[in-house]
Formats: structure tokens, C-alpha cells, sequence
């Protein structure tokens, strides 16, 4: 009996998605844990395996096409020898039997002989049995959303019966002859003012599902998060004194080698603060005030289509060497596309670093549901001022802003500036990241 491939959910925030691309094709045989398919959610492009055995008998979506509803059939998988749907099994919904399609045999190669096709009820009006036309539902509806009469389509499946390739085929067909459309979209349907028509010279990169995702949920928290900002300047000698030192010891090569990060220090800084502020680590509902008991960070990372942010979690129970570990592999799945749902949802607090790009300071944007987000900046010397035996001193230090954002509704200004003083003692005094 066949069974329909559905469309999976990949997480608990996608309604639809993009199916990248089949990694399988019609004929293919396929076990159970079998990577079939490639699927953009609204997070990354994530592997979809194969739950059960049979043979690829018909692909119905393909490569690249986007918005498929979750639980949306997109493949029809079959025993050896078993005749292939032309469309998916929709539970006795369909307004006419799904006629037998070509039987697939071990290896995708048909046998000799194929089931002949069902007849189609004829058409109102239509008595006469030549006027009777063969046609699978599948095509038939395919051809109702086209505006192509089935009647006038010549079909080439068993007895003359229309498929769906038939339809697709006389599509094209009346395509052609159509005036090419214009080479700007109207106003509205790009979603512009009716004003605002661009005429100098440009070109269109569609959007990917993650990057319309990742506009909605920034446009919402900008709008729906009262932001606010704090921002402290760091010295950071002491903590880049102490990286060299760790780095220093380990070994060149092997198992036991490493090499800390400023960043994987910021992570357990971070986590370490959120530690002795634990309000921080918070998230606001109207009806209460959810504190976490673990520290879990989730790190921003640059992908081609956007910005992800996988989570490293318990923080405040790793050690440097296994945040910097752990950071690394999450940093480079993400930007491979093959993070773990798990592996990138849920998170208390994020921290986003531009220090590498030399950026003086920003201000970051909350990534709902947390309530904080640390804008890490470029360290850099600076000239402080020192006071020693009641005298000042100007000297030369390493230092960094850091801005803090917050959700005002779950974190006050007083508790912001606070942990953003805790935030700087620590790393002033980084000791605290290794005991």
C-alpha cells in the first residue's frame, strides 16, 4: 500500500517551508534513516530522514518550491511492484478514484506491462462515449487551477489517459504565446507605497524563508519589546592576559589541544553574571515572570541568508575549554545549514560580537522570548585615567563597550545597570571564568 510522504514540522514555530531540494529521485530505493530530502524551515536547511522502507514511486513537490504547509504531502513512497498513485491518498476526499499509474520495480525500472487506467465519469452534457475524456484527478485539478480545458489536452499515459505531465506540458504551451509580463513588479504587490516606484537600475534577490522570518520576528520585537540600553566600558587586559596564558599551556596538537576565544570567555562571563543576577535570565509573560534555573547563551552567528542563534547550554557549568569546544562546532553547523532544532531553540540570554569587524559600539536587538542581549564591541586602547596616592595618571588601556539590551517589562533600568556592572567586575577580574 502506498504511503504518503508529509511534509515534517522541524520546529515548533514552522507552519511552512521551502523543500530545497530531493535528495532522492522517482525509482530510488529507500530504507528506514535514509536522508531523502533537503528542507529550509524558518530556522535553517535542515536533513529529512526516511521513516519508512519502499521505493520513491512519485516526487509532488518539487525542487525549490517554497510556502509547503506542514503535513502537505510531498511524495508518495510504494512497495516493489506496486502500481504509483498519481496523487497522494487523501483519505477518500477526492471527487474521483485515483487511477493505477505505472507499477515501479526494484531499481526504478518499470516492468513490461502497466495497470490500465480507470475511466474518468464523463463530462456533463457528454453522453457519447467518444466525448469521454481519460484523465487522473491529480491532472484534472491541475488543469481547473490552470484555466485549461482537460478535454483538449493530449493525453500520454496508459490508454490515452491526461497526466499531470500532459497538463504541465500544454501550460507551458499556452504560456507562450502570452506578452512577456513587465519588468517591475506593481507597487502593491511588492509591498511599497503606491508611490514608490524604483526606476534606476537594480536587480532582485527573492527572499529566503529564513530571512522573511528573521524580519518578522525583528520588526515584533522591535515593536512589541520595549528596548532598553546600557552600555559600560571594559578593561580588557586582564582577560586577554589569561587567554594567552591558557592557550600558552596547551599542547601544540592532539586530543587535549585548545585555543580560547575572547568570545568563549564573553560567553562564560555572561554566564557567570547571569549566575549572581539571576533576574536577568528571565523571560515576561502577562502572567508572570519565568526565571530559568540554567544559563543557556545563545551565540549570534552570520549564515549567508542571515543570522542564527545556536545555544550553548548550561554555561555556567562548563569550563572554558569546553564552551570553546562546544561554541565551535555549534558555529560551524550553523553556517553549514545543519544545526539540531534542538540545538538553536529556546535560550535565556544572547550575546552578539562585531569586535572582529572593528565596530566601536551598537546596540543589538532582543531576541524574543528572552529578556537581554549583549552587544559585544572591538577592543581597543584607550587612555584611562587612574588616580594613585591622590594623584591622577593618564595610561594606556584595552578596552571594550558593551551594551546591554533588555526587555523593560521583565528587567528595570536599576537591575540592567547592575548586571552590567557585574558583567564588567568580572571580566576586569577574570579569575572567576576558570575557578
Amino acid at each position: 500500500m502506498s504511503v504518503n510522504i508529509l511534509m515534517p514540522a522541524l520546529s515548533p514555530t514552522m507552519t511552512e517551508g521551502t523543500l530545497a531540494r530531493w535528495l532522492k529521485k522517482e525509482g530510488d530505493v529507500i530504507a528506514s534513516g535514509d536522508i531523502i530530502a533537503e528542507i529550509e524551515t524558518d530556522k535553517a536547511t535542515m536533513e529529512v530522514e526516511a521513516v519508512e522502507e519502499g521505493i520513491l514511486g512519485r516526487i509532488l513537490v518539487a525542487d525549490g518550491t517554497e510556502g509547503v504547509k506542514v503535513n502537505d504531502p510531498i511524495g508518495i513512497m510504494v512497495t516493489e511492484g506496486e502500481a504509483v498513485p498519481d496523487a497522494a491518498d487523501d483519505g477518500g476526499k477526492q471527487d474521483a478514484p485515483v487511477p493505477a499509474g505505472e507499477p515501479v520495480a526494484q531499481g526504478g525500472i518499470p516492468p513490461a506491462t502497466s495497470t490500465p487506467a480507470l475511466p474518468a465519469a464523463s463530462s456533463p452534457g457528454k453522453t457519447d462515449s467518444a466525448s469521454r475524456v481519460f484523465a487522473s484527478p491529480l491532472a484534472r485539478r491541475l488543469a481547473t487551477q490552470a484555466g485549461l480545458d482537460v478535454s483538449s489536452i493530449k493525453g500520454t499515459g496508459p490508454n490515452g489517459r491526461v497526466i499531470r505531465a500532459d497538463v504541465e506540458a500544454a501550460g507551458k504551451q499556452a504560456a507562450q504565446p502570452k506578452p512577456a509580463a513587465a519588468p517591475t513588479l506593481p507597487p502593491s504587490a511588492a509591498g511599497r507605497p503606491a508611490s514608490a516606484v524604483i526606476t534606476a537600475p537594480h536587480r532582485r534577490i527573492p527572499n529566503t524563508s529564513i530571512r522573511r522570518v528573521i524580519a518578522r520576528r525583528l520588526s515584533e520585537s522591535k515593536q512589541f519589546v520595549p528596548h532598553f540600553y546600557v552600555s559600560i566600558d571594559v578593561e580588557m587586559d586582564a582577560l586577554l592576559a589569561l587567554r594567552a596564558q591558557l592557550n600558552h599551556a596547551s599542547p601544540a596538537e592532539g586530543p587535549g589541544s585548545f585555543k580560547i576565544s575572547v568570545n568563549d570567555m564573553l560567553i562564560k562571563a555572561c554566564a557567570v553574571t547571569l549566575v549572581r543576577v539571576p533576574k536577568v535570565n528571565a523571560t515576561y509573560t502577562d502572567e508572570a515572570i519565568i526565571e530559568y534555573e540554567d544559563v543557556d547563551i545563545s551565540v549570534a552567528v552570520s549564515i549567508p541568508d542571515g543570522l542564527i542563534t545556536p545555544i550553548v547550554r548550561s554555561a555556567e557549568k562548563k569550563s572554558l575549554v569546553q564552551i570553546s569546544s562546544e561554541a565551535r562546532g555549534l558555529i560551524a553547523r550553523a553556517r553549514d545549514g545543519k544545526l539540531k532544532p534542538d540545538e538553536f531553540q529556546g535560550g535565556g540570554f544572547s550575546i552578539s560580537n562585531m569586535g572582529m569587524f572593528g565596530v566601536k559600539a551598537f546596540s543589538a536587538i532582543i531576541n524574543p522570548p528572552q529578556s537581554g542581549i549583549l552587544a559585544v564591541s572591538a577592543s581597543e586602547k584607550r587612555a584611562v585615567v587612574r588616580t594613585r596616592d591622590g594623584v591622577d595618571h593618564i595610561e594606556s588601556a584595552t578596552v571594550m563597550t558593551a551594551t546591554l539590551s533588555v526587555d523593560h517589562r521583565a528587567v528595570d533600568g536599576a537591575l540592567a545597570a547592575q548586571w552590567a556592572s557585574v558583567f564588567k567586575s568580572v571580566v576586569e577580574n577574570p579569575l572567576s571564568l576558570v575557578i
